[in-house]
């Protein structure tokens, strides 16, 4: 019974160790993209009103075709 018990420890270390990588990396992906989101924030809010709605519109109008075209 001791070399299972063993066996069962490593594994259950493995995966632990599997659990924390995968939410260290997912704490990375999140601030990247909140740091990105706010970059492209930035740079709408820096434009003037009328660009700033032409480019909303056009990125809008993308995503319905992507959306459009993922459902098909």
């Amino acid at each position: 019974m001791g070399r299972s018990r063993g066996i069962l420890t490593v594994v259950l270390a493995v995966a632990a160790a599997a659990v924390v990588i995968a939410v260290v990396r997912g704490r990375k992906m999140r601030d990247v993209a909140n740091a990105t989101a706010d970059d492209i924030e930035t740079q709408l809010g820096a434009l003037d009103p009328v660009t700033r709605a032409a480019v909303v519109g056009k990125l809008s109008a993308d995503a319905v075709e992507d959306a459009k075209a993922r459902r098909s």
